[in-house]
């Protein structure tokens, strides 16, 4: 590769950003491909109340995710459980980290015997502050 100088002895500096940008976008691409969207316990058909003050929350390392359809089946990891089931589920995660999330999803139009049925296994099995997600009103 030979560099000219011109009249004044200085080299032209000229950056090509074809390259560049190919290699962005091929960064781009394999960061969308190796990127997991799906996340089954928030893709459920669960009508979440309005609360004027909701905002968007974090999955959590190893958050647990309760779901309380309309008829109030509960539902975790895509799986519909009882509640003894889900009081052992619970109290396993509890045992092995003290610090365990809960999430707790109820769809508006179930009792609301069905949500503290859910947040009182969640009390009981060690759970100090269990998360009721809601939506933004428009």
């Amino acid at each position: 590769m030979h560099i000219k100088a011109d009249q004044a002895g200085v080299a032209p500096i000229s950056i090509e950003l074809t390259p560049i940008i190919d290699m962005v976008f091929l960064l781009l691409i394999f960061f969308l491909v190796a990127t997991t969207f799906h996340q089954t316990e928030r893709e459920m058909q669960i009508a979440l109340p309005v609360a004027s003050s909701a905002a968007p929350m974090s999955t959590l390392l190893r958050e647990l995710i309760v779901n309380i359809d309309e008829t109030g089946k509960i539902i975790v990891s895509g799986a519909a459980m009882e509640a003894e089931a889900l009081r052992t589920l619970i109290a396993e995660a509890v045992e092995t980290n003290p610090d365990q999330k809960v999430t707790v999803r109820g769809d508006r139009n179930t009792s609301y015997a069905n949500v503290v049925t859910v947040l009182d296994i969640c009390k009981s099995s060690g759970i100090q502050e269990p998360y009721l997600d809601t939506v933004l009103t428009p």
